[in-house]
């Protein structure tokens, strides 16, 4: 049987090298090698999952166990574990150093099996102390090398190189399986670990969509413009509103129901009311859709939906006061049919023809013609106050988890705030060891007092995040654990979607999506916006929102 050490002498290769044929050879080399019963396992880590798709469970381990486990195992101090968190920035780095700082060898190398098991068994782990003794008596079983890589699993993060494709390619390398074949199996069900098991046994035909299984979501891809989206998709597009809710997909077989978010987390019990009137659907369905804030024949801001989630059962008063509504734009199974591959124009017409309850509506659904068409629609979406419009082509199938053109999305900023940088945190992955995230700040009127309202990690190329991490290194004033306030001097323009009131910033305001437009070199910390100008941003987009839902295409 293979065991974690081996995993992770293949993850080190596989991270080692920056061929693309490399990598590959390497995992179906890792994949073929493996016990038939071992496979599944196998490629799911690899994919950095822990978990079957659709399995509720979840590790829920937080910063705070892992600190104790590596405080415990290491015998360090917590500056000891900032600095390497410094170093590295990686979960899976930090755990390995530590590990060897304090010369660990570890226990009998644990096989993929038994891993799996020390992971259903931390699944199942209630509280803070009893996850952290978890984390160190499983960290603590293991080589360094081992350690690494389970810290990287259980964190989520796996970062050595491996693209969701390049899985997909060793797999069907490994099996003799073909890529298509291989990419149309994950479409189907999600899970590299089941995919491989099926390419094992030669059965990838046999993939199929399960209910209760989310499906991946299909994709779509940003365009700048009307004129690009009529130049990629031709002049006749179906166009919908883009809602500012939360993706989500529902399953509805018989008496149950279940939701799911975009990161394929069960939202079930969130949103009671939806579940309730799904059941009257009257029809076994897979449906996409959004869940929105919806009350009084109106959308209401997403703030209000904000106070929805994450609340598992919310009581009759919060569902009173923050009501919500399911807005479904397309049907992806009816009964035992699986319609995946049916044109668009044929899922819409199905969906139209169910007897939908009073939560669950129909999104709004226009056929236009022309970039001139496609501006006006825009225009009439934003004032409606959603985020934009998605553009598809009627005879477009359902691709889970592909970002293709058959589906467009035309989003423009709100608007942009000129603010000054005021504090910054290392980055992740490939920005590890730079300054990428910063908290930025207005100036409140009449004075020279900066408020935050937000942050932001996007939008500067690679040599503008080196140029000013070196500047924010230069002007840090104090830390506080990975955060580094810094003298206010970086002026940045940030382009967000939505200025919504919020107790999260000091300012009592919040950008949705912000994102660093340029960086102002040209202006300094006495030319940035004022807490004045976001109220009136906030101000000018709080009126109240007209009904969005439709019931068929009009021409």
């Amino acid at each position: 049987m293979m065991n974690v050490d081996d995993l992770a002498a293949t993850a080190d290769a596989v991270a080692a090298t920056r061929s693309k044929l490399a990598k590959v050879e390497l995992l179906a080399a890792f994949l073929r090698s493996l016990p038939t019963a071992d496979v599944e396992l196998g490629a799911r880590y690899f994919a950095g999952g822990v978990f079957p798709a659709g399995d509720a469970r979840t590790l829920n381990v937080g910063g705070a166990a892992f600190r104790t486990a590596l405080l415990e195992l290491g015998g360090i101090d917590d500056d000891a574990l900032r600095r390497s968190w410094r170093r590295h920035a990686d979960l899976g780095d930090v755990v390995r150093e530590v590990l060897e700082t304090a010369e660990h060898q570890g226990g009998v190398a644990l096989t993929l099996h038994e891993l799996d098991a020390e992971f259903a068994t931390l699944a199942a782990t209630s509280g803070s102390r009893a996850k952290a003794i978890a984390m160190r008596d499983l960290l603590g079983r293991s080589s360094p090398a081992a350690a690494r890589y389970i810290g990287k699993l259980v964190s989520g993060e796996m970062r050595i190189g491996l693209r969701e494709g390049l899985v997909e390619e060793a797999i069907a390398r490994a099996f003799d399986a073909t890529t298509a074949d291989v990419s149309r199996a994950m479409m189907l069900v999600g899970d590299a670990g089941a995919v491989a098991a099926l390419a094992a046994q030669h059965r990838l035909g046999d993939a199929a969509p399960v209910w209760f299984v989310p499906l991946r979501f299909m994709l779509a891809t940003p365009v700048a413009d009307a004129d690009e989206a009529v130049a990629r998709m031709g002049d006749d597009v179906w166009v919908e509103d883009k809602y500012d809710g939360i993706r989500c997909q529902l399953h509805r077989r018989g008496d149950r129901v279940e939701l799911y978010s975009r990161d394929l987390r069960t939202v079930t019990g969130q949103f009671p009311e939806v579940v309730t009137d799904a059941t009257d659907l009257g029809a076994d369905v897979v449906l996409d859709g959004e869940i929105l804030a919806f009350g009084d024949g109106r959308v209401l801001p997403f703030q209000v939906l904000q106070t929805r989630l994450g609340r598992v059962a919310p009581s009759t008063e919060v569902q009173r006061t923050a009501p919500v509504i399911y807005v479904a734009w397309d049907l992806l199974m009816q009964g035992e049919e699986v319609l995946l591959d049916a044109p668009l124009r044929e899922r819409r017409r199905r969906l139209e023809g169910l007897a939908l309850p009073s939560r669950i509506a129909l999104a709004h659904l226009e056929s236009v013609r022309g970039a001139a068409e496609v501006d006006r629609r825009f225009d009439d979406a934003r004032a409606r106050l959603n985020e934009g419009l998605m553009l598809k082509r009627p005879d477009s199938p359902y691709t889970p988890g592909r970002r293709g053109l058959s589906w467009l999305k035309l989003k423009r900023p709100l608007d942009t705030l000129d603010v000054v940088v005021i504090g910054a945190e290392w980055g992740h992955g490939k920005r590890r060891g730079v300054l990428s995230d910063v908290t930025f700040a207005v100036r409140v009127d009449g004075s020279d007092e900066l408020v935050p309202i937000g942050k932001a990690y996007s939008g500067l190329t690679d040599e503008e995040i080196a140029t000013m991490t070196r500047i924010l290194l230069d002007t840090t004033v104090s830390e506080h654990g990975p955060y580094r306030a810094v003298r206010p001097e970086i002026v940045l323009e940030v382009a967000f979607d939505l200025v919504q009131e919020s107790t999260r910033h000091r300012s009592g305001y919040a950008l949705r999506f912000p994102r660093i437009a340029r960086w102002r070199h040209d202006k300094t910390i006495g030319d940035i916006d004022t807490l004045n100008r976001v109220r009136e941003l906030s101000r000018a987009r709080s009126h109240d929102r007209v009904q969005l839902i439709d019931s068929a295409p009009r021409s």
